[in-house]
C-alpha cells in the first residue's frame, strides 16, 4: 500500500461521516501527523508495521473517535497540544478568545506585571498561548481535575513557557482567598444541560470529558454565575473578565453582569456570526 493508496482508503471511510471537506481534513492530519506524508513520495510504499497502525486508526475513526484523541495531539493557534479524553479538543472559536483577551490586556494601565488567570483550563491551550503572545504577563490557570492539570503542564513544557497551574474547584467559595487578585480573567466553563445531551455529536457525547462539557439542568450558568462572584473579590478595579459562551445562552450571560460593579459588558460574535464572548469591565 502506497501513501496514496492509505490518504484515498481514509478519505472513502470518513466521507459518509463527516462530508467532503472534513474528511480532507482528518485524512491529512492522519497522513501527516502518522505517517509523514509531507515528506514522502505519495507512491511510497508503507512498512507493514505502518499499515497495521492505519488499520487502528481506521478502526477507531470508523467509530467516530475524534482524529486528536487517536494521535494524541491538537493544533491550536500555530502551536501543537497533547491532548486525551480527560481534556477536551482545542477549537478555533477559542481562538478568537484568546485574541480578545490579548486586546483587553493591551487596555490594562499598570506599572506592576500584569496577572491573568484561566479557570477550568483544560488541556492549558488558553493561558499557553496568552503566555506565548504577550510573555510578561503573569499566568495562572487552574482546574478541578488533577490528569487534566497534568496534561496542561505537559503542554506548558512542550511549548516552552511557565503557567502557574492549581489544583482548584473554582465552586468552593471558601477557598477562594486562597488566590490572589487578577488583573485578567476569562475562561470557557462547561455550559451545557445534560438534557441537551442528545443535541450534541456522537463524537463529542462519546469521546469528550462529560465534567467539561455538562452542567445540571436546573443551573446551566453556575460557572458564569460563580466566576463573577469571585470577580468581586479576586478582579482588581479596571480589570476585565472573559467568557466563552454559545450563541444560545451569550445574552443571559451577559444579563448576569452585575451593573454596579461592571462600568462596561459587551457580546462578541466568532467567525461564523454567532454570539460566542462576553467580556466585561469591572469598577
Amino acid at each position: 500500500m502506497t501513501i496514496a493508496d492509505a490518504s484515498k482508503e481514509l478519505i472513502d471511510l470518513l466521507l459518509p461521516l463527516y462530508g467532503e471537506g472534513e474528511a480532507q481534513s482528518i485524512a491529512r492530519i492522519v497522513m501527516e501527523d502518522a505517517f509523514s506524508m509531507a515528506s514522502r513520495e505519495a507512491n511510497a510504499k508503507l512498512s507493514i508495521d505502518e499499515v497495521n497502525h492505519l488499520k487502528v486508526i481506521i478502526l477507531r475513526l470508523a467509530n467516530k473517535e475524534p482524529v486528536q484523541y487517536i494521535l494524541g495531539m491538537a493544533d491550536f493557534y500555530g502551536s501543537r497540544f497533547k491532548v486525551s479524553r480527560d481534556v477536551l479538543i482545542p477549537r478555533q472559536e477559542t481562538e478568537e478568545l484568546v485574541l480578545w483577551a490579548k486586546d483587553l490586556v493591551a487596555q490594562l494601565k499598570s506599572t506592576n506585571v500584569l496577572k491573568v488567570l484561566d479557570i477550568g483550563t483544560g488541556s492549558g491551550c488558553i493561558p499557553i498561548t496568552l503566555k506565548q503572545m504577550l510573555p510578561k504577563l503573569e499566568v495562572h490557570a487552574l482546574d478541578i481535575s488533577e490528569v487534566a492539570l497534568a496534561i496542561a503542564k505537559e503542554n506548558a513544557d512542550l511549548n516552552h513557557v511557565n503557567i502557574h497551574f492549581h489544583h482548584f474547584d473554582i465552586l468552593e467559595e471558601k477557598s477562594w482567598p486562597q488566590l490572589d487578585q487578577f488583573d485578567l480573567i476569562l475562561s470557557n466553563p462547561p455550559y451545557i444541560p445534560h438534557r441537551e445531551s442528545d443535541l450534541m455529536p456522537d463524537h463529542v457525547t462519546k469521546y469528550e470529558p462529560k465534567l467539561a462539557l455538562f452542567v445540571e439542568n436546573e443551573d446551566p450558568l453556575i460557572f458564569y454565575r460563580t466566576m463573577l462572584a469571585f470577580a468581586k473579590w479576586n478582579l482588581r478595579p479596571g480589570g476585565w473578565i472573559l467568557f466563552e459562551t454559545n450563541e444560545f445562552n451569550a445574552e443571559k450571560v451577559k444579563a448576569l453582569f452585575p451593573p454596579d460593579q461592571f462600568s462596561w459588558v459587551a457580546l462578541r460574535q466568532d467567525l461564523l456570526g454567532k454570539d460566542r464572548m462576553v467580556a466585561g469591565k469591572k469598577m
